[in-house]
């Protein structure tokens, strides 16, 4: 297995069981036994065992190699030989005591450059967002709408305000009785040759002379044959 996919399987192995302070070194300047040697810390017995048995799971589903495991019996630091690398998963205690990172520490290796490279190497299915193509913005511009489009605006407005206002009520004039009967406009009269002719202003203040009807002549004649005749009175 190559020792790239195989720290980077150690360390997401360590990482599901909450392995702490993580620290990856390349050894292959010291020593011809391994490449690498990675130091993590186990807060229990019961941790480090897990953490052990996580990583021997991890290889072994991916076809790796684990030579042996020991120390499995006290818990408190138990070594993972996997071949090309180490494993050594301790409590703080014994850690701090043997100081390891002293010993094989002299190229650490970040462990999330080793991730990052991992990825690349791994074929990335397409996406859904990568299959659809994007839309593109729409462009915007600080002009202002056609005259066309104001104009017809104008006129909804002005139509929307007619409507708003109240329609006007036809005048009333009152009668005799009391009711109110709608005002009649004059009929406009027409000359002989057709033209119309506008009706007469009546003065305001003055009196105006209204001619006597056909039965009130009448009458007055027939007042006046009653009356006696007088005589003349000779001068």
């Amino acid at each position: 297995m190559d020792i790239k996919k195989l720290q980077t399987l150690v360390v997401d192995a360590l990482e599901d069981v909450k392995g702490q302070e993580i620290q990856l070194f390349d050894t292959t300047h010291l020593t011809s036994l391994f490449d690498r040697v990675l130091v993590a810390s186990g807060t229990s017995n019961r941790q480090t065992k897990a953490l052990a048995a996580s990583v021997r799971d991890k290889v072994k589903e991916n076809g790796g190699t684990v030579v042996s495991v020991e120390g499995e019996t006290t818990g408190e630091w138990v070594l993972v030989d996997l071949g090309d690398m180490v494993v050594h998963i301790m409590q703080p205690a014994i850690r701090a005591y043997y100081r390891l990172e002293e010993l094989w520490g002299d190229k650490p290796i970040k462990l999330g450059a080793e991730k990052r490279t991992a990825k690349r190497t791994a074929p990335e299915a397409p996406s859904a967002d990568t299959e659809k193509p994007k839309r593109a913005p729409r462009k915007t511009t600080g002009k202002a709408a056609p005259l066309e489009v104001t104009h017809d605006m104008m006129a909804i407005q002005t139509t929307l305000d007619d409507e708003k206002k109240p329609a006007r009520k036809p005048r009333t004039t009152k009668t005799v009785d009391g009711d109110a009967k709608p005002a009649r406009k004059p009929a406009a009269r027409k000359a002989a040759d057709g033209s119309a002719v506008k009706p007469a202003k009546i003065p305001t203040g003055g009196r105006v002379k209204v001619a006597a009807t056909k039965t009130a002549v009448a009458s007055a004649k027939q007042a006046a044959a009653k009356r006696p005749a007088r005589k003349k009175v000779a001068e």
